[in-house]
């Protein structure tokens, strides 16, 4: 039998299903802005190599931030569902149905409902709900990070027609260029442009002494703000950017 959930509920339904899943997980929402409790949960079902899929239908709402973690964990499968407006928490034995996206603002500011269903309790229930959520995964398409499809998408100026450096000028000495008329873009949307995963560049980044791992975060140290890079906020929190100059460097 069902049960109803109100707002509190739905959060901490979806995370105990989370932490309960064994074979399969499948988290279904138009937006994806995970806090940080549900990225711990998904962490450590990742390192147990279950199915993990995450099913999004707009293009531009993966933050950078959200960006970088999910490339950090590559077995998590991303798609994408033009027009989904369902919003669906699923695995092997249990399932939510809600008005609730996996969205950060969704989950500590508004008003939510909705509904859990057990396997175990009502089986007939679940197998309804089991079959359309495997007819919108077959309806999906596989994406890579979306974010930086976007972000590379309008980036393609700077490939084909990218601002010049003397030649002799090495990375380390771009300080003295004059960035105030610079494109300032996120390690994640260079990591893009030049072929690296997000996660080599920042080491090399951390290499040239240019920032600094602090827990999850990175940190900018002074030589970094020599070679150009900035801290710059979003209405997803602060992340370090760089100058557009140095991806003929870097490529």
């Amino acid at each position: 039998m069902a049960e109803f959930l109100d707002t509190q509920g739905v959060s901490y339904y979806l995370k105990k299903l989370i932490d309960n899943s064994n074979d399969k997980l499948y988290l279904i929402s138009p937006y994806l802005q995970l806090n940080n409790q549900l990225k711990l949960s998904l962490e450590d079902r990742h390192k147990f190599s279950i199915d993990i899929i995450m099913i999004y239908g707009k293009v531009s709402e993966i933050n950078p931030i959200d960006s970088e973690w999910l490339d950090s964990l590559p077995g998590i499968k991303l798609m994408f569902l033009k027009d989904l407006h369902a919003k669906c928490y699923f695995n092997e034995k249990e399932a939510i149905i809600t008005s609730m996206n996996l969205y950060m603002f969704s989950q500590q500011n508004n008003v939510e409902m909705g509904i859990y269903v057990s396997r175990e309790k009502d089986e007939r229930l679940y197998e309804q709900i089991a079959k359309e959520v495997d007819r919108i995964k077959r309806g999906s398409e596989h994406r890579t990070i979306s974010v930086k499809k976007v972000e590379n998408n309008n980036l393609k100026s700077i490939i084909t027609e990218p601002k010049t450096i003397p030649k002799k000028e090495k990375l380390d000495s771009i300080k003295k260029i004059d960035y105030s008329k610079s494109i300032f873009k996120s390690t994640s949307a260079l990591s893009k442009i030049i072929g690296l995963k997000s996660n080599e560049l920042f080491e090399t980044f951390e290499k040239k002494g240019w920032i600094k791992k602090d827990g999850k975060s990175w940190l900018l140290l002074k030589k970094g703000e020599e070679n150009g890079g900035q801290l710059k906020n979003s209405k997803y929190g602060e992340y370090i950017a760089w100058p557009e100059e140095i991806i003929n460097d870097l490529k």
